[in-house]
């Protein structure tokens, strides 16, 4: 893969620094984190109001167990038990996940990835509980009744998005993970296949020239593309951070899953696109939309792109890992840093400030936002991770 000059010049000063890993402290960003959430734990006594955002006048802006960001809250208390092996942590965690389990039966909504796999998923891998995998596998089957074989794709809403019927948004690349996870725990081969299905299509349809994504392709009944939108992007032709960063990690996690090179390819053509735009700026974390360089930023991009490129190093070359470990590292320093990290006891207890949910809408601009923590913490622990494996630079 040909590098234009800015990152040649970048790994040329690597080659003198002895790694690609800045100056994060990841055990001191845990303890942050952990007493950043003790205080959201102590102010959410409710289990059916989840922690989501702030609302305008400045008070908690929480959720039912329906709302797509109901996993996250549970999945990062996991991370923090996965760091700090504190049993209450495990507990906590318990509480808030087993407070999602309804939603297993929800056939209305394409995001059980985040609201089931973030939370029981993390549980699982961390427990092996009988009950979170029992759940998972319940709740993959509902996630599957929403591909139509005639459009090979996973439906996002059923809401209408103008007059089109079978929008599909680059967030629901998100949600393939879980039905692999489901395949080879169920050995039933048809999540493996959707997950295909639907990956190959959205890389058929959902990218431009560029690289970048489009937010919603709208489908026809027979898989014909009919409309290319946006949502929650500045316009239909813009680049929508957020979603850049969700299809950076959905290929990676495809290529994880699969080892089909095309989906590799894909990752890393996604990622030149974020690292090298002229409106990424100098701190690494995304203005909202890349067409919009001076309004907000949306700390929830880098952080989901900080933690996919932390994995997608991992099969990678050895100078460009050294690349993509830099750039994940400087994202995270920022993110770290006081710029974008609260003071303690503040901002609702959520551990980062200034992340974009939806412009348009002139909702959750500029707030805190509980899957931006998730990312953040999930990126911390890949770093901590990468940094202690043993390997030449």
């Amino acid at each position: 893969m040909m590098m234009d000059i800015k990152v040649l010049i970048l790994l040329f000063i690597l080659s003198f620094s002895g790694n690609a890993f800045g100056q994060i402290n990841v055990e001191k960003e845990f303890e942050f984190a952990a007493q950043q959430y003790q205080g959201m734990l102590d102010s959410h006594p409710d289990l059916t109001q989840f922690p989501q955002s702030t609302n305008p006048d400045g008070s908690p802006g929480n959720r039912t167990s329906d709302w797509w960001c109901s996993g996250f809250f549970g999945g990062s208390l996991w991370y923090i038990y996965e760091f700090t092996k504190d049993p209450k942590w495990k507990d906590a965690a318990d509480l808030w996940t087993m407070a999602v389990e309804k939603e297993q039966n929800n056939t209305g909504t394409h995001d059980l990835g985040f609201m089931l796999y973030c939370p029981f998923g993390n549980g699982y891998r961390l427990t092996r509980n009988e009950i979170y995998k029992q759940t998972l596998l319940t709740g993959a089957k509902s996630l599957a009744t929403r591909f139509n074989p005639k459009v090979g794709l996973i439906k996002s809403w059923d809401m209408f998005l103008d007059k089109y019927r079978y929008p599909v948004i680059i967030d629901n690349m998100m949600n393939l993970e879980f039905l692999f996870w489901a395949a080879k725990e169920s050995g039933n081969k048809e999540f493996y296949n959707i997950c295909v299905n639907h990956a190959d299509n959205t890389l058929k349809n959902h990218f431009r020239a560029d690289n970048s994504s489009y937010h919603v392709i709208c489908y026809g009944p027979s898989g014909e593309v009919i409309a290319k939108k946006t949502r929650q992007g500045a316009a239909d032709e813009s680049a929508w951070a957020r979603g850049q960063a969700w299809g950076l990690y959905g290929y990676t996690v495809m290529y994880r899953e699969t080892k089909d090179i095309k989906y590799l390819t894909q990752a890393h053509k996604i990622a030149s696109f974020i690292l090298n735009n002229p409106n990424l700026p100098a701190d690494k974390v995304p203005y909202w939309d890349f067409s919009k360089p001076g309004e907000e930023r949306d700390a929830s991009a880098a952080a989901i792109a900080a933690s996919a490129l932390l994995e997608l190093c991992q099969y990678s070359p050895k100078e460009q890992k050294r690349y993509y470990i830099s750039m994940a590292t400087k994202m995270l320093e920022s993110l770290s840093s006081s710029a974008y990290k609260a003071k303690l006891g503040e901002n609702n207890h959520f551990i980062l400030m200034h992340s974009t949910g939806h412009k348009p809408a002139k909702s959750e601009v500029n707030v805190p936002l509980v899957y931006a923590d998730y990312y953040y913490l999930e990126a911390l622990l890949r770093y901590r991770k990468l940094e202690h494996i043993s390997m030449s630079y």
